[in-house]
């Protein structure tokens, strides 16, 4: 079988790999495990080397690195060149900070010494999406690294080429071959590396089914799980807000990566007194977006991961009309070739329409009125989901007391649009997942937190 990268901006074949099989998974685990027993011995010192090798690489070849993600999946080249820089940031956090997050923590008790240390556990599989194909990954490897874990990467079968190369960025930074693997394998062996007892631990970032079914396999087995699951983000504006500094943050938040992201903004709730104001200014900014070829640096939206992905979109927001809500701007396939859906923005969304239970994947915003800020909260809260959220407002403490105790979701951004920081724990609640990537939070996940008590 062939892994197969499409452009879909052209709809051309780029590359195809042949899948491995599974005698070829089963030696790969065998020779990372025996990696493992030395690899967890080495200092902190030199696994923080290593990594600020590797984030030298990456800025070395930032562009050429980021031409992969672009022409792979779609994402617009200038914000291909900001993830690449965004994984040597995480590189250098944990390079600088891995060991002092991990230092034994000292226990008073009756012992004449008692404390807490972090232990690394083995190999940590992970499951990665096409979107954020260099970041997603960085995010979990660094920090699963410099704990002294190994890891074996099972990607997107459609970002094959980004996954080799995040590979041999770690080769070429003077790891071992075996502490960093990638596997060239479709989802069908996904559950055979699960249950491999070398393996300890899986993480995932993908649609809320597909980590329901590794935490499923998994548990089936006794090995831990973090998900990074999907979203439907909230956004709430009240009457308060700076309306331009609102909509500004709510087209980043959307728009981005061509709305291909599980924290992005796909929920406006908008209290009523000030829907006309904020629809008419959200308009404008809309039609200002250019959506074409990814490489052209006026461009901000890109074509979909691919042309099914883009029908589904489509679906979705048809299946929306249908049930009522009232189409403002774009909503049509373009008659161009490529995986092209124009931004879209949805009025007078309301519970029990697609777009505003389900998850829009795509270039999609909806408008939801709220009669006043309690009622915002509870249709903010009203979704399966809970990634982040965000609400602006001029009343910074009330905007905190929102964020902080009434909005359900990992992450809460007061006046900004929700994304991920390597000094912040990022992750979700309900159906988004569970478990934290990045910050302090994100390296002990994937530890054994181990007592330590001497009489």
């Amino acid at each position: 079988m062939k892994l197969k990268s499409i452009n879909p901006a052209t709809g051309k074949e780029i590359a195809s790999y042949r899948e491995m099989n599974l005698d070829e998974v089963e030696s790969i685990l065998l020779n990372v495990n025996s990696s493992y027993i030395k690899w967890k011995e080495t200092s902190f010192s030199y696994r923080a080397q290593l990594l600020k090798n590797a984030a030298k690489v990456i800025q070395d070849k930032k562009e050429d690195l980021a031409k992969i993600i672009t022409l792979e999946m779609g994402k617009p080249f200038f914000q291909a060149v900001a993830e690449v820089n965004k994984c040597a940031s995480v590189c250098h956090y944990y390079a600088n900070n891995a060991e002092k997050i991990l230092e034994n923590q000292i226990i008073e008790t009756e012992a004449s010494k008692s404390y807490l240390a972090y232990r690394p556990i083995g190999i940590i599989f992970a499951v990665m999406p096409w979107n954020f194909p260099f970041w997603q990954v960085l995010r979990f490897a660094a920090p699963a690294l410099m704990a002294g874990n190994v890891c074996v990467l099972k990607h997107a079968s459609n970002v094959q080429g980004c996954a080799l190369e995040i590979e041999k960025i770690f080769h070429d930074s003077g790891y071992p071959k075996n502490v960093f693997r990638t596997l060239v394998i479709s989802s069908k062996y996904v559950k055979n590396v699960i249950k491999n007892p070398n393996v300890k631990a899986v993480t995932i970032t993908g649609s809320t089914p597909a980590g329901k079914a590794v935490a499923s396999q998994a548990g089936a087995v006794l090995k831990k799980t973090v998900l990074e699951l999907g979203g439907s983000d909230p956004y709430i504006i009240l009457k308060d807000a700076d309306l331009d500094q609102a909509v500004s943050a709510c087209m980043t938040g959307r728009f981005l990566n061509t709305g291909q992201s599980c924290i992005a903004a796909k929920r406006f709730i908008v209290v009523e007194s000030i829907l006309e104001d904020f629809k008419q200014k959200l308009i404008v900014a809309i039609k200002l977006e250019k959506m074409g070829d990814p490489f052209d640096k006026d461009v901000t939206i890109g074509p979909m991961v691919n042309i099914e992905s883009r029908n589904e979109v489509h679906r979705l927001v048809n299946a929306t009309i249908r049930k009522g809500a009232e189409l403002l701007v774009g909503g049509k396939i373009p008659t161009t070739k490529g995986a092209f859906y124009p931004p879209t923005l949805l009025n007078d969304v309301k519970p029990g329409m697609p777009a505003f239970d389900d998850e829009i994947f795509g270039p999609v915003a909806s408008i939801i009125s709220a009669k006043n800020e309690k009622e915002a909260i509870l249709l903010a809260n009203q979704s399966q989901f809970g990634l982040g959220g965000a609400v602006f407002t001029k009343n910074l403490k009330k905007g905190e007391e929102i964020a902080l105790n009434q909005i359900e979701a990992g992450s809460c951004f007061v006046n900004d649009f929700v994304r991920s920081d390597p000094r912040l724990p990022f992750g979700g609640i309900k159906e988004s997942g569970y478990g934290r990537e990045l910050s302090e939070a994100g390296i002990r996940e994937f530890t054994n937190m181990k007592t330590v008590y001497i009489k």
